[in-house]
């Protein structure tokens, strides 16, 4: 069985309920505020660590109440915190979430987290068998750093190019499995991709970005379920119909699930079945980092059909 480590975000997520979003220049009223563990990195390290697999977060809090209390929060889950630096250059990360007919609108305040250098994850002790994660909350050198050193080590890179950007070849070429939304690989590809697209279409546009034979593409497509693109074979994972609350941290659950999944040598099509149940399970409560479920629950979900 190998790890998980990921480098990346930690926020405070500071989310308001209300009744609807508002428009540009409006004031709408709210039901609740309320405070969560977030940032994709963090919410991904819980999503692994809560199925039991060994799991390292490489990142960057502030020295302020929000880094103390993500730190707990995140020791408390059994993830290994020992890349963990606290910083007083800048103030920890923060997410300001509105949560609105179970759709969210999301402003990021990076913080501490666009300090995490190259230097920062070089000392990290990846060996074959182990998943290396990143997204789009720390600076991309950083990510592309932390790639090179898992690819020496011959570990599986699985990158969520999360919140959208674009970004060159060369960090592409470092990445073993991409994980994305429509919207993420339609500006990859400059192609507008909607909710509506055929499966044929999403596979077209994944090919065009595709580097190497081996290279993994996987599309989330929330309610839709999964289609993945594993070298030139097709896989296609159905959506689970539920009940959604808030899906504020859903694509990290599943990035999260999966790299824990192949971690611990699942096969690929059983990792996405076993992903995306978790994802589905995550949307069904509030907040993003304690929304993650345990392996017993995602089991139980999968039992029950």
């Amino acid at each position: 069985m190998g790890g998980v480590f990921v480098g990346g975000s930690i926020n405070m997520d500071v989310v308001a309920r209300a009744d609807r979003h508002p428009k540009i220049g409006e004031t709408v009223a709210g039901k609740q505020v309320l405070y969560f563990p977030g940032g994709k990195g963090a919410n991904q390290a819980v999503a692994a660590a809560r199925l039991g697999v060994g799991t390292t977060l490489v990142g960057r809090v502030g020295k302020d109440a929000f880094g103390a209390e993500l730190a707990s929060f995140l020791a408390d889950q059994g993830i290994d915190l020992g890349y963990l630096q606290q910083t007083s250059e800048a103030h920890t990360g923060t997410a300001i979430i509105t949560v609105a007919e179970a759709d969210n609108t999301i402003v990021v305040i990076p913080g501490a987290n666009a300090l995490l250098g190259p230097e920062d994850v070089g000392g990290v002790p990846l060996v074959k068998g182990d998943v290396a994660v990143s997204q789009f909350e720390i600076p991309l050198p950083t990510i592309s750093a932390f790639f090179r050193c898992a690819c020496i080590a011959k570990a599986t890179t699985l990158l969520n190019p999360a919140p959208a950007q674009t970004f060159d070849r060369g960090l592409l070429e470092l990445v073993d499995i991409l994980v994305l939304n429509e919207t993420e690989l339609g500006l990859l590809t400059a192609t507008a991709l909607s909710d509506a697209i055929e499966v044929a279409g999403i596979v077209e546009a994944a090919r065009r970005i595709q580097v190497g034979a081996e290279q993994i593409i996987c599309v989330t497509l929330g309610r839709r379920g999964i289609v993945a693109l594993a070298g030139r074979e097709v896989l296609i994972v159905q959506g689970r119909i539920v009940k959604a609350i808030d899906t504020t941290g859903a694509g990290d659950c599943f990035v999260g699930t999966l790299a824990a999944q192949l971690a611990d040598a699942v096969p690929l099509r059983e990792a996405l079945v076993f992903a995306n149940a978790a994802a589905s399970i995550s949307v069904q409560r509030m907040g993003a980092g304690p929304s993650m479920p345990t392996a017993k629950e995602v089991a139980a979900v999968l039992t029950a059909g």
